[in-house]
């Protein structure tokens, strides 16, 4: 209801997905996003829930029975409303407890590859929050420090008390986010490389490496760069800035790997990321797709699908079906048009 150009619509999804086809700037992206936020209270389009309610509201529903539990949430301008099978939730983290898994893939996934540390740096983000209970209230706490820490260094005279009491804060918390980054990168790896394997077709060894950008010591990283920080007047060290090493054939694939081999990369790090949340969430994820089978020739289109865990529900988006009659596997995958806020079968 009310969520972004659709005042209202309901969808009934067979187990296997549906396929939205429709020209750009229709809707179809939004519903892949509605399921999203539903899911796991995030959008990879905004940080902010006020700016998807459509245009003149106040706010927005979604309500849907992902795994058969009904799940509900309303964003007004009182806050977040969320209910799971009729129960009110007193908050995110309980609504997320037993909640589902997404992957999102889409063609900005690119950015994972060429784009600053950021876009690496969420991509780890949103596995761990998915898998680790404890992980996105460290990454919640842990920004809300590093934003209080930065406002006193850029104080005139910055308050040195003030500052080491957030920095303790900075440091029991980023250390567990750089210890779970560093597991999860270790689980990561070999799958993202079988997976680089088998869409590419080639042998393309694949390696991923996990930067902290403080080194082993947190604590004492910080020590030694309090008087640069004093200088500069920001954070300079912490799992704010930590990266995420990607190399084919032992090469940087940002600098060395052609667009096909980061686009197949690209793909290879959602396949892991699918595959671990399967592995080690107990049940598969739902894949939300946007617009990426258009850029992938027939091999690699086949090589994708065959690589999804078995019965894992799939949501498209595609501007045209010319590829659709090459890929066996959506054969019985629903099919919508989205146009104008309206999806018609």
């Amino acid at each position: 209801m009310n969520f972004r150009c659709f005042e209202s619509l309901d969808i009934e999804a067979p187990d296997a997905g549906v396929l939205l086809t429709g020209d750009n700037a229709q809707g179809k992206t939004s519903i892949l996003e509605a399921i999203c936020v539903l899911i796991r209270l995030h959008s990879p389009r905004t940080h902010r829930m006020a700016p998807m309610a459509r245009f003149g509201n106040p706010g927005f529903g979604i309500a849907g029975d992902p795994w058969q539990s009904e799940r509900q949430l309303r964003h007004s301008n009182d806050g977040l409303t969320l209910s799971a099978n009729g129960e009110d939730l007193p908050s995110r983290s309980d609504y997320l407890a037993d909640g589902g898994l997404v992957v999102w893939m889409g063609n900005e996934d690119l950015d994972l590859i060429r784009g600053p540390g950021e876009g690496r740096r969420r991509y780890l983000d949103f596995i761990g929050s998915q898998l680790e209970p404890t992980y996105r209230r460290s990454l919640s706490r842990y920004r809300r420090a590093l934003r209080a820490k930065n406002l006193l260094l850029k104080e005139s005279r910055p308050r040195s008390a003030e500052i080491l009491s957030y920095e303790e804060i900075l440091i029991e918390h980023g250390t567990e986010l750089i210890q779970t980054r560093s597991r999860l990168v270790a689980e990561l790896a070999p799958l993202a490389a079988a997976a680089q394997s088998t869409v590419s077709g080639r042998d393309e060894p694949l390696t991923l490496e996990y930067l902290p950008a403080s080194g082993p010591d947190l604590r004492e990283s910080m020590h030694q760069a309090r008087e640069r920080e004093t200088r500069l007047r920001q954070s300079v060290v912490g799992p704010h800035r930590d990266d995420l090493s990607l190399r084919i054939h032992g090469m940087p694939a940002a600098d060395f790997a052609s667009e096909g081999q980061q686009r197949t990369l690209a793909l290879a790090l959602k396949l892991a990321q699918g595959n671990l949340l399967a592995a080690r969430g107990g049940k598969s994820p739902i894949y939300l797709m946007d617009d990426i089978f258009g850029e992938l020739d027939p091999s690699r289109r086949n090589a994708l699908m065959s690589h999804l865990p078995p019965g894992s529900q799939k949501w498209i988006t595609t501007t045209h079906l010319g590829w659709l009659e090459n890929t066996p596997e959506l054969a019985n995958i629903s099919r919508l048009t989205v146009s104008s806020g309206t999806c018609t079968r």
